[in-house]
């Protein structure tokens, strides 16, 4: 690309990052430049170092079939079709010779599992995996299950087969107890192939009688190496973000459809076989992504969340059931005379979390493996849960917790949207209660998100804070699936998301959502990162979020143009802040109009910049654009570097852009 000299001359003392900036619109250099004011001593708020958060539910095959890494769909044969996801192949099936049974009244947590009496010909029993199995070329796979069995005599060749049946992996395993008590048996075996849409196949073999149950099957590489852990390289992306916090579990799963369809944590801790497995809410919410095989086995639990939160440095950020159900579904509601449990739910979780090793709970976590306290501070009381019926609970719970923990914090809930009526009555009652934190939800178009930028700088300085704990962008409903997660929304939440920094003595916490989706199996979308079997990749969102959390500062300071707050003027929006650990000024700006923009920012104040800034800028020219596994990088940052002159920053900002830019000082 070449410059005419009429350009080069206008802009001889810019640098090279300023000349790609402004390379491609050669009328650039008849605008005046807007002048930004940045006061770089003028802190008006601290920023939380929790502030930029992510919010993980099992929905979209997050858990199941997403992030929890097991293989096996159905490994304990609970779901309502006892062999839903396997099936049987015999040359000769015998009657009687595969039998599900239940033993519902010995074993309520586990009640089922498949009588195997082998009489002749070899048998297959084939589990279809989430949508396939991915399997990666020269990783272990590590197989195991339970098992009984009177006398020995079967063995089993464990197989992974690719799309075409070929044989891409393959190990054995004989059963070597005898006993009416159940025993648990591994083995390990290579796969020689990569598939992305494998099946597991176990072939029994001999004669004899056997029961197996807690079929499973994991790759070797999860995260950190964990044993039946999780899957590495969504856990990563989630690391590279540096969250504050991890708000778990839900999100809608911890009201489910009804009271017995609740999210309940203490049948989500101990063994594996141990957690009762019950139907995802999500599983036939909407008609047209009905999933029938979507089902919560809990081996990502509570005692996982808090071990993810302390593995990536996030707080852990619970979220309990108030003693409501959804009140889209069933509606139902505990009677306040049998509030209780509930009540006893949430104190024995920060008993759980924190409590020393003689406490009972405290005792559990060390028994799991950490002696040593999670360190809690928080807990969400109910979901999106409104109307007075709430009221009356959530008082009820701060009533007994506050008794008990008076520093923990409690985040309520405001209902489903950012404004109306039923917003406004929980608003205003949980203000005059005093309420820690104030839960907004908002799912909108961009124009919305684009119009709100200034929403919180009029709310009161003083009393409740806000967590936003769900929002994002919602396109145009034509748009369906990863194709949601556009430049359009991105750039429409980081609008936003300058407004929320900006504001930082009010809204002290805010979270994307939801986190993840599988591409074969979503209900959902938009959604921060896409998965499927074998690849993963962060969303414009997702970089959106990484920038904000990565860059989150220690003090909000003052940003304006024309003296007032930069929220929109001719499609500019922008917050700024101070890092004092890392001495650096740090301007976050994104221009969503179609036109180039040439900016002087002028950084007011003692402190001593340093000459060399850099930038990192997300740009694209269509708002269309979107990440995928083909492309996952089309809408990333591209960082460069630039010279300061003195107080004096001039910048042109690409049509459609989003720019942190960072400037260390010496104090």
């Amino acid at each position: 690309m070449k410059l005419n000299n009429s350009i080069k001359s206008v802009f001889s003392a810019c640098t090279v990052f300023t000349v790609i900036a402004i390379g491609y619109t050669p009328n650039l250099q008849a605008q005046t430049a807007k002048v930004i004011k940045v006061k770089t001593d003028h802190a008006i708020a601290k920023v939380q170092p929790n502030m930029w958060g992510v919010f993980f539910e099992d929905i979209n095959f997050g858990a199941d079939g997403g992030i929890y890494a097991e293989l096996i769909k159905n490994r304990s044969f609970e779901f309502a079709k006892p062999l839903m996801g396997w099936s049987i192949k015999s040359k000769k099936l015998q009657e009687g010779e595969v039998l599900v049974v239940n033993r519902k009244e010995v074993n309520t947590a586990n009640p089922r599992y498949l009588q195997v009496k082998k009489q002749n010909e070899d048998l297959e029993l084939v589990n279809e995996g989430f949508k396939g199995i991915g399997v990666k070329k020269g990783l272990r796979y590590d197989f195991s299950l339970m098992y009984r069995q009177s006398a020995p005599g079967v063995k089993l060749v464990l197989m992974l087969k690719d799309e075409h049946n070929n044989i891409i992996g393959q190990g054995t395993l004989s059963p070597d107890q005898t006993g009416s008590d159940w025993k648990k048996q591994s083995a390990s075996f290579t796969a020689t192939e990569t598939s992305p849409k494998a099946k597991f196949s176990i072939l029994f073999q001999g004669n004899g009688n056997i029961d197996v149950d807690m079929i499973s099957l994991f790759p070797a590489d999860t995260w950190k190496n964990r044993p039946q852990g999780l899957r590495a390289d969504m856990v990563q992306l989630l690391a590279d973000m540096k969250p504050g916090f991890i708000r778990f579990p839900g999100g809608c799963i911890v009201e489910g459809t009804d009271l017995a369809n609740r999210y309940q944590w203490k049948k989500t801790i101990g063994p594996i076989e141990d957690r009762q497995l019950i139907v995802n809410r999500w599983n036939m919410e909407f008609a047209h992504r009905a999933a029938p095989d979507y089902y919560q086995s809990f081996g990502l639990g509570f005692f996982e969340y808090f071990q993810l939160a302390e593995d990536i440095g996030s707080d852990a950020l619970p979220i309990l059931n108030c003693g409501m159900a959804c009140q889209y579904n069933s509606a139902e509601v505990a009677s306040l005379d049998e509030l209780d449990p509930y009540v006893q739910d949430a104190l024995d979780l920060i008993e759980f979390a924190n409590g020393d090793v003689t406490t009972k709970w405290g005792k559990m976590r060390a028994d799991l493996g950490h002696p040593k306290p999670f360190n809690l501070k928080m807990m969400g009381i109910g979901n999106e849960n409104w109307g007075p019926q709430y009221l009356e609970r959530v008082a009820i719970f701060t009533k007994a917790i506050k008794a008990k923990y008076p520093d923990f914090k409690l985040i309520n809930s405001s209902g489903t949207g950012p404004d109306g009526d039923r917003f406004d009555l929980l608003n205003n009652a949980l203000r005059s209660n005093n309420a820690d934190f104030i839960d907004e939800h908002y799912y909108r178009p961009a124009d919305w998100f684009l119009k709100n930028a200034g929403r919180y700088d009029n709310y009161p300085r003083n009393g409740s804070k806000v967590f936003v704990g769900e929002y994002a962008v919602h396109a145009n409903s034509n748009i369906t699936g990863s194709n949601k997660n556009n430049w359009q929304s991105a750039l429409a939440s980081a609008a936003l998301m300058t407004g929320l920094e900006r504001n930082a003595d009010v809204v002290q916490m805010a979270s994307y959502a939801p986190l993840f989706a599988h591409i074969d199996a979503w209900q959902w979308a938009p959604d921060m990162i896409w998965v499927d079997n074998l690849k993963s990749y962060g969303t414009p969102d997702y970089y959106v979020q990484k920038l904000f959390s990565t860059n989150k500062g220690t003090d909000v300071v003052s940003i304006t143009l024309d003296e007032k707050n930069i929220i929109g003027q001719d499609g500019l929006y922008a917050s700024a802040v101070t890092d004092q650990t890392k001495k650096e000024l740090i301007i976050k700006i994104a221009n969503n109009s179609d036109q180039a923009q040439n900016i002087d920012f002028d950084l007011e104040g003692k402190m001593k910049l340093k000459s060399k800034a850099t930038n990192e800028e997300i740009a694209n020219s269509s708002l269309n654009q979107i990440n995928s596994f083909e492309n996952p990088e089309a809408v990333s940052p591209k960082k460069s570097t630039f010279n300061l002159k003195g107080k004096k920053l001039n910048i042109a900002l690409k049509p459609y852009s989003f720019n942190v830019i960072k400037i260390p000082f010496n104090q």
